[in-house]
């Protein structure tokens, strides 16, 4: 079956970073018994990342790279916000590096990344993590399937069982 728009995708993946000096730098693979499964079609995913994978099917393998302006977009240097360090009396300050899960004035749930903790603050990069990397994809399509009506109301795949498959 060819991937289509409110389709269950399972792949596999290895994903590298490449550099200005054309060296791969690698950032994370699937394991062979848990592909990475999603609804396809359904906003989830970077839209030239679903690109790529339009009109493949399952045993198909594909080799691609997504520029910054097409994935997470370019580092910004001043997306840094500084956090008073009384938001963490209870849980302990974090260590720099650690990802911190954050909300916007709008609620809107955002990730931060630690880059330095003082007496005072908690200074946070607010870019994706992704942000600014040309990104290669290394793929091999398992499967895909139709969504059920239960997974697409949801948003999520659903298992054999019934529950959220990450």
């Amino acid at each position: 079956m060819t991937i289509d728009k409110n389709q269950v995708v399972a792949l596999h993946y290895t994903l590298n970073a490449l550099e200005e000096n054309g060296e791969k730098t690698f950032i994370e693979t699937t394991e062979a018994e848990n592909p990475f499964t999603f609804l396809y079609g359904v906003g989830m995913m970077l839209p030239k990342f679903e690109e790529e994978l339009q009109g493949m099917v399952a045993g198909d393998k594909k080799s691609f790279t997504i520029v910054p302006e097409e994935g997470y977009g370019e580092k910004i240097e001043e997306a840094t916000t500084q956090l008073p360090v009384e938001m963490f009396a209870d849980s302990g300050m974090p260590p720099i590096g650690a990802m911190l899960p954050l909300q916007d004035a709008q609620g809107n749930h955002v990730s931060g990344i630690v880059l330095e903790v003082s007496e005072e603050t908690v200074t946070v990069d607010l870019n994706h993590p992704m942000a600014g990397k040309t990104l290669h994809f290394d793929i091999e399509l398992e499967s895909t399937r139709p969504a059920t009506e239960d997974e697409l109301a949801h948003g999520h795949v659903h298992g054999a069982d019934g529950t959220e498959v990450h």
